[in-house]
């Protein structure tokens, strides 16, 4: 049970966090794409690798661990909203912004999770 109150805490923090972020970016971005989307998965993406290498190299707790990755981290990121926006663009016949969204998403977050996973190495460096 405790295990399920710690993905449900870090689960209600990712998605204040996903909802602020969302609103925020849109407010700022114009345009067909769903930049809000896009700017959630790309630092959802970042704070993965750079959590990820963290954890790595420092003794976290398994709660802390599902809090954060499960909980908040899941929460946070909205593939399955990129899904359905995705989709909509292809029915919408929107098809080059479908394709950006699609290749943004994956490839920036990818690029992402190895520059959280480098940053954190980088910082580490600073401090030994």
């Amino acid at each position: 049970m405790l295990k399920l109150s710690f993905i449900a805490i870090g689960g209600a923090v990712g998605s204040l966090l996903r909802y602020g972020m969302s609103g925020l970016t849109y407010k700022y971005m114009d345009g067909i794409l769903p930049w809000g989307t896009l700017m959630v998965n790309l630092i959802g993406c970042f704070m993965i690798g750079f959590l990820w290498q963290f954890f790595e190299m420092f003794i976290i707790s398994p709660n802390t661990r599902l809090l954060i990755f499960v909980g908040m981290l899941g929460a946070f990121t909205t593939f399955s909203t990129f899904g359905l926006e995705t989709f909509n663009l292809i029915r919408e016949s929107e098809i080059k912004f479908a394709m950006l969204n699609v290749l943004g998403s994956n490839i920036l977050g990818l690029l992402m999770v190895y520059c959280g996973f480098v940053t954190f190495r980088s910082l580490i460096g600073i401090f030994k």
